[in-house]
């Protein structure tokens, strides 16, 4: 996962749009070190779809705009959604690889344990 990326899923779990949280940024007038002009929405925008690379000078303002600590930005754990982990991760990928091999009886036990960690996210969820 990518900075960027986390970027949008702390948006998505905040229920934050791109164009509020570029102009809540842009209110913090962070000042680029290279052109010592705070960026326009247009280059936010850019760095929230991975078109261009973000300024470091950035991270402590993109952390107070998301009121999360700057090391939160860099933590990946699991936990930051399936949907990335099912199309990039190495283990989910082989796991579905191996699947083909499995015998019905723990196809059905797997299907189970997974419909139970499925009910238990989604209830945290609603809370």
């Amino acid at each position: 996962m990518e900075i960027w990326e986390k970027i949008n899923y702390l948006l998505e779990e905040k229920k934050m749009t791109k164009q509020e949280f570029a102009n809540k940024l842009i209110m913090l007038e962070p000042k680029l070190k290279r052109t010592s002009e705070i960026p326009s929405a247009q280059t936010i925008l850019g760095y929230l779809y991975g078109k261009r690379e973000l300024k470091v000078e950035l991270i402590p303002y993109i952390a107070e705009v998301l009121e999360v600590d700057e090391q939160e930005l860099f933590r990946f754990d699991i936990e930051y959604a399936s949907e990335y982990n099912i199309r990039y991760s190495k283990d989910a990928r082989e796991i579905l690889e191996l699947l083909y091999y499995t015998p019905k009886p723990m196809i059905e036990h797997i299907k189970t344990t997974l419909r139970k960690y499925k009910k238990t996210y989604e209830e945290g969820i609603k809370e």
